[in-house]
């Protein structure tokens, strides 16, 4: 083969690489290059991580020293031996089991109704957006993102004192009315990325709303109600503020509140505080971990009609 003809088949080559979707590669002196690396957006990226692995690897360390170890001044050394009497009795101080039975109930009923009422309330502003009712619902909707609890924190504790919703009910309740705002928001995105032909088929079949939204619609938003359900969760566990607020009996308060009571009780004991902090905040790390890959995925989903 000749060096024109050679040639001419690498360029046949390169366009149907180019047909196919594949950018013809760089070739220079023998050799592939290199794409550029954004340096500052990977070291920004590497100091924002830093900012929550080191404080991770410091509670995780403290937590398994024994009391010796804990108050030597080295919170970057590695426990040895490695101790679980923090862990044990952090477990008796703080009733834990109590506390951490509260905060589930709490975040469980928590993520099902926000789930659930967010995706009905959506479902139902963008099938009727072009009536002004629906439409100005969302708008009023939208403005309460940007009225925090602090705010209305008063009426609330006298409004939950008077109607007996001083209790763990009553921060649920409230956990799920103030998620509502933003889960619709992302509900209403992803509803309108679903055709609409679909709901008139059912509706053709003779599906009622009530059927059309359940067996139809509400299975097509799974990936937006595990987004949904993530954030509600992790705002519901770590929730501090409205429990101490609501919740009038000590003995019924969720885990970060009963940590906080507790505090005192701490004293010198690193150790001990950093095992129940742990302990405290483990669930919601698993959590994300495992589920952490339908945030931007449910997001993302909604951003785009299709």
């Amino acid at each position: 083969m000749s060096s024109t003809q050679l040639a001419l088949a690498i360029e046949d080559v390169d366009a149907q690489r180019i047909l196919d979707g594949d950018r013809p590669r760089k070739r220079g002196s023998g050799r592939f290059r290199m794409e550029r690396v954004n340096w500052s957006g990977t070291i920004l990226l590497i100091l924002c991580a830093l900012t929550v692995l080191v404080p991770l690897y410091v509670t995780i360390s403290m937590a398994f020293k024994t009391q010796s170890q804990a108050v030597d001044g080295n919170a970057f050394t590695w426990p040895a031996p490695f101790s679980v009497d923090g862990f044990v009795e952090a477990w008796e101080l703080t009733d834990f089991p109590r506390a951490f039975l509260i905060s589930v109930l709490v975040t469980a009923f928590t993520v099902a109704g926000t789930v659930l009422l967010a995706a009905l309330a959506s479902f139902a502003i963008s099938r009727n957006w072009d009536r002004k009712l629906f439409r100005y619902s969302f708008y009023y909707l939208l403005a309460a993102m940007f009225l925090p609890f602090p705010v209305v924190a008063l009426p609330q504790i006298q409004l939950s004192g008077l109607t007996g919703l001083d209790n763990p009910v009553g921060v649920t309740i409230l956990h799920i009315m103030f998620q509502l705002s933003f889960s619709i928001l992302l509900f209403t995105a992803f509803l309108r990325s679903i055709p609409a032909e679909l709901e008139e088929s059912a509706r053709i079949d003779g599906a009622s709303t009530w059927q059309t939204f359940r067996y139809l619609v509400f299975p097509l938003l799974a990936p937006m109600s595990a987004t949904v359900g993530i954030f509600a969760f992790l705002a519901s566990w770590n929730d501090f503020m409205m429990p101490s607020l609501i919740i009038s009996d000590p003995a019924s308060q969720t885990l970060p509140v009963v940590q906080n009571i507790f505090q005192t009780q701490f004293s010198n004991n690193y150790n001990v505080a950093f095992a129940s902090y742990l302990m405290a905040m483990a669930p919601a790390i698993v959590v994300y971990l495992f589920t952490q890959r339908w945030v931007m995925e449910g997001v993302t989903q909604g951003a785009v009609k299709g």
